[in-house]
């Protein structure tokens, strides 16, 4: 059975689909702990520190750190709170360079991307034995900012090890991958994707069965999104609302336990807003109940766990961000890490509940947290 019963075309959710939009409940912070951390070498100037990304089933955090010289570094933190520091073979080493992790699945292989020495960017998986396997994505470019790109999502690497991701090619445009448990690399666009640069297609999340979801964007800019099926098939959808004008639109982010799509739309005031669309079409809006409304403001969802919880982050009326968690039943919880300047831009939950992201001090350096 597909997940989408829709046509394998561009599908518009016009105005006549059903749009639900989900109550706003602001939910006491009963029972939680909050634990805050430092990655062993992490800077503490501005900038620097520790970004917590990702969270597995058993507690382990996975992330980078950001050296006092401005390097990355792949870090693990345990469930003990024991930390293993790694970089990938062939890592820069000059300010802006190193290794980054982002997503991890069950079994502990890790995917990512490191920066070399002239500012490529290569992708890597990390077995859960510490063997890095360096890759690149056919047609990657070679120049400075280009290069093979898992980045930028909890999402990218399902329990069976297939990796989705983008590359950047030599005019500086993009193109979504898919990496299997083999190591064999395809490569596709998103039809109507523009071709120029900062255009093309960016793949953001990919399902245990192998479905691949993301957005690209047009030849005006605007966003769309997409659902890759198993077989290779793509469908590209826009839901009501969505802006479109440049950067404005729907922007694929995640799997819904059910085979739906987690995601955000940002409309013509370039306003976020979260989304769930389900496998018939039926489209959730939500927001936190604190989230701003002016321009770059409002709720962006991040990871979503196999009980259909989220987590993410809104933007207030003082543009200031602050961490929330969406329960599947849509009860918010908003929250920030005691004496926080400022929450990071991120948010992973695992099946437990436990959200591990980062938050900025008062001298705007990093440090990760999680809250269970």
């Amino acid at each position: 059975m597909k997940p989408f019963y829709f046509a394998k075309r561009k599908l518009q959710l016009a105005p006549a689909a059903t749009i639900l939009v989900a109550l706003a409940i602001s939910t006491p912070l009963s029972a939680q702990t909050i634990t805050t951390f430092d990655a062993p070498g992490a800077g503490t100037g501005f900038l620097q520190g520790t970004l917590a990304l990702n969270i597995d089933p058993s507690g382990t955090i996975i992330g980078f750190s950001v050296d006092a010289n401005n390097v990355r570094h792949g870090f693990i933190r345990s469930r003990d709170g024991s930390f293993t520091i790694y970089d990938a073979p062939g890592a820069g080493t000059a300010a802006g360079q190193g290794t980054r992790a982002y997503s991890i699945n069950p079994s502990g292989t890790i995917t990512g991307h490191f920066t070399d020495s002239v500012n490529v960017a290569h992708g890597y998986v990390r077995s859960n034995q510490g063997v890095i396997t360096v890759f690149d994505a056919p047609g990657a470019g070679t120049g400075p900012g280009q290069g093979t790109f898992p980045a930028v999502s909890p999402h990218l690497i399902n329990p069976n090890g297939a990796i989705t991701g983008y590359y950047f090619d030599s005019a500086f445009v993009y193109h979504g991958f898919l990496r299997d448990r083999n190591g064999v690399i395809t490569t596709f666009d998103a039809p109507g994707a523009g071709t120029g640069p900062l255009q093309g297609t960016q793949s953001f999340a990919i399902s245990p069965r192998g479905e691949i979801t993301g957005f690209y964007f047009d030849a005006t800019d605007a966003v769309h999104g997409f659902l890759r099926d198993e077989e290779g098939v793509i469908t590209t959808f826009d839901l009501a609302g969505g802006g479109t004008g440049p950067g404005e639109g729907t922007f694929g982010g995640g799997f819904t336990p059910d085979g739906g799509i987690l995601g955000v739309l940002i409309d013509a005031d370039f306003v976020n807003h979260g989304f769930l669309l389900d496998k018939h079409g039926a489209v959730t809006i939500f927001d936190a109940p604190h989230a701003g409304t002016g321009f770059n403001q409002g709720t962006l969802p991040w990871g979503i766990n196999t009980n259909g919880e989220i987590s993410g982050f809104y933007v207030d009326a003082t543009n200031v961000n602050h961490s929330f968690v969406r329960d599947k039943e849509g009860a918010i919880v908003e929250f920030d890490v005691p004496g926080a300047a400022n929450m990071g831009n991120w948010g992973s939950i695992n099946p437990n509940g436990a959200v591990a992201s980062f938050y900025f001090d008062s001298n705007n350096a990093r440090h990760g947290f999680v809250r269970e």
